[in-house]
């Protein structure tokens, strides 16, 4: 069967952008990456954890994914330093637990304007380059978070969620072009956003366990890369279930 996307196995040379690799997943995939022979463009808000992240030759280009002038700014900046960018991975985000009853609108708007629309601020700047050249590779890092409404993630589900969408969308309009779309669907990962949970979280992986998830996913050339795979399976068998078998389960996640 033909793979979905190019596959990705060799990284020796190859021109990456991470935005949000100041820590958690952001930070163990450029780590990895660089220990493959990739060359970098770190990009987060905070330089001083950018510097922690990267090797002697990564360009450093902290950037706010929510300011869209930036963010071409720094688009620009990368191509010019690593002369082109061959693949993007945008995983940039936040996470504020909430309950219906705990609904904070700042927070929301924080968390759609960096989980979600900071992606189209990326897009508006590097689609022009993709497209121009008929190749490039964007990875988008979303969660098993959007396949169904979940407690405590009123405005990070949603975004998860819309995320999901965009990346399938985004894969029919530009897979015929030459340009690889993957999404990136992690269960829990030890970050410092999953430590804002007051529950016990199944099947929890390290960050450098994702990244070595996420570099296997390239190499296949899958669209969808979600890990580890028995509880995200379980998740996305979740969301398509009925409606009333579906709530029925997630109440029982609630009591317990």
């Amino acid at each position: 069967m033909k793979r979905l996307n190019p596959p990705i196995t060799d990284w020796v040379g190859k021109r990456v952008w991470i935005v949000g690799a100041s820590s958690g997943i952001g930070a163990a995939l450029a780590r990895r990456l660089q220990q493959a022979g990739a060359r970098l463009a770190l990009t987060a808000r905070r330089e001083e954890a950018l510097r922690e992240v990267a090797a002697a030759d990564a360009l450093i280009a902290p950037a706010d994914v929510t300011d869209a002038a930036a963010l071409h700014r720094t688009c620009e900046l990368v191509q010019e330093r690593l002369g082109g960018i061959d693949v993007v991975v945008y995983c940039a985000g936040v996470y504020t637990p909430m309950r219906a009853w705990e609904l904070d609108l700042p927070a929301v708007r924080e968390t759609l304007e960096i989980n979600l629309l900071g992606v189209y601020n990326l897009l508006e700047s590097l689609l022009p380059v993709y497209l121009a050249a008929g190749a490039g590779s964007l990875c988008l890092v979303s969660s098993v978070a959007g396949y169904t409404g979940l407690p405590k993630a009123l405005a990070y589900g949603p975004g998860k969620a819309a995320l999901i969408n965009l990346a399938q969308t985004l894969y029919t309009d530009l897979s015929p072009l030459g340009i690889g779309v993957y999404l990136i669907n992690p269960g829990f990962v030890a970050t410092r956003l999953t430590r804002k949970n007051d529950f016990r979280m199944p099947a929890l992986i390290s960050p450098d366990a994702a990244a070595t998830a996420i570099i296997a996913g390239l190499g296949r050339g899958d669209f969808e890369i979600r890990f580890p795979r028995g509880f995200t399976g379980w998740m996305k068998r979740l969301g398509r279930l009925p409606d009333r078998l579906r709530f029925y389960l997630i109440g029982k996640l609630v009591e317990t």
